[in-house]
């Protein structure tokens, strides 16, 4: 009986120590929940921030396009003859009005000069006709010539100057055919591939070569129906700048805006424009494919921030800013223009300190700090009194 009592006395005991020893295990993890302990506020979030800056920006259209030729001719004989001598090569630039090819033309030459021999011949007999007349004219004022024998001469002087001028425009047709058998150059331009050779006989559906004007030169591409407005408004304003790049390491070359068509194509919603370039060293070539980007407007004085900072959800589009007591405030703002890895924005004056990492752990009065700074002498003391005051705990 005795042996019972003490088994019972001991399980009281342990349990009453294990009680005790749970109770303080309490107190301690209530101690270590306190201002000074592992689970009390939060610590400043680390971010960093950004100062917006004040910038023109310009609201781009971007757009794939072509380059095309102002001008391309090709060039065909109006005339069937050979050709006697080729005077270019191909891909040569020639000027306008340069000697390109030269037919065989002494057919046409003998034309000229039986077609100027007969305006020589007009030419003596209206004179010998001139004569007669004048001295009928004498005759009839002397009575020894009738009138109408005068009046007869003075018709023949009216035939022969006809023919004199019918001559003469014979001679002037003559030389015109003789000069098919020259082709000179009807512009400035590079030549293309040569099809014909010293001595092959061509005819007018003979293609002899080509001539493309590269300077200047147009770009032609489309742009969406809902840009017409800003790009007709900008064109009413001045000149448009249009900047286009061949892709890779080329460099950009700028033109301007140089046609908007008349029709918006109701298939694609899209309308067709040009833009002029100078071309001068060459960079742009017909048929090549260029990226456009084409400037509609400019907002002036605009606050430029990073992209990265903007938030968008629900509720709308908005920056966390770091206030000067250290915390965050959440500031609504309107996106204007997204250009790279920047955006002009509206809702912000322009000095504050917009925080673009670390917001994801933020809330609106939360407590942040700048990744690198050093934390401030108070918070490091009251941390040192917390953890003071919690060894005190732990000791008694």
């Amino acid at each position: 009986m005795k042996k019972n009592t003490l088994v019972v006395t001991a399980i009281v005991v342990a349990l009453g120590a294990g009680g005790a020893w749970y109770m303080n295990r309490g107190a301690e993890a209530q101690t270590d929940k306190g201002p000074g302990g592992p689970g009390g506020a939060q610590p400043p979030t680390t971010v960093n921030v950004v100062a917006p800056t004040r910038q023109d920006v310009g609201v781009d259209v971007a757009a794939n396009g072509t380059v095309t030729p102002q001008r391309t001719v090709d060039l065909r004989p109006q005339t069937t003859s050979t050709i006697r001598q080729v005077h270019i090569k191909e891909g040569q630039f020639v000027k306008a009005g340069q000697l390109m090819f030269s037919l065989d033309d002494r057919s046409d030459r003998a034309s000229v000069a039986q077609a100027e021999a007969e305006v020589a011949r007009g030419r003596a007999s209206l004179a010998d006709l001139e004569r007669q007349y004048k001295r009928s004219q004498d005759l009839v004022a002397q009575k020894f010539l009738a009138q109408s024998a005068v009046d007869t001469l003075r018709s023949q002087v009216e035939g022969a100057r006809a023919a004199l001028a019918a001559s003469s425009a014979a001679v002037r047709a003559s030389q015109v055919n003789a000069s098919y058998t020259t082709i000179r150059a009807p512009m400035a331009g590079r030549v293309g591939a040569i099809n014909v050779y010293p001595g092959s006989l061509v005819q007018p559906s003979t293609s002899l070569t080509t001539v493309t004007q590269l300077d200047p030169i147009d770009v032609a591409f489309t742009l969406p129906e809902s840009s017409l407005g800003a790009l007709l408004a900008a064109q009413r304003q001045g000149k448009v700048a249009v900047e286009a790049t061949t892709g890779g390491d080329a460099k950009p070359v700028t033109g301007e805006l140089s046609f908007v068509d008349n029709t918006v194509d109701a298939t694609s919603g899209t309308i067709r424009v040009k833009a002029q370039f100078g071309n001068g060293d060459g960079l742009l070539w017909p048929g090549q494919y260029v990226n456009t980007r084409v400037t509609v407007r400019t907002i002036p004085n605009a606050v430029v921030i990073p992209q990265n900072a903007i938030i968008i959800n629900a509720q709308g589009t908005f920056v966390y800013v770091m206030e000067k007591d250290g915390t965050a405030r959440l500031v609504p703002i309107a996106r204007q223009h997204a250009f790279g890895l920047n955006a002009a924005v509206t809702g912000l004056a322009g000095t504050e300190q917009v925080i673009t990492e670390g917001k994801q752990n933020l809330r609106p009065g939360g407590k942040v700090r700048i990744a690198g700074a050093k934390p401030q002498a108070g918070q490091g003391a009251q941390g040192a009194t917390q953890g003071a005051t919690a060894g005190k705990d732990k000791a008694a």
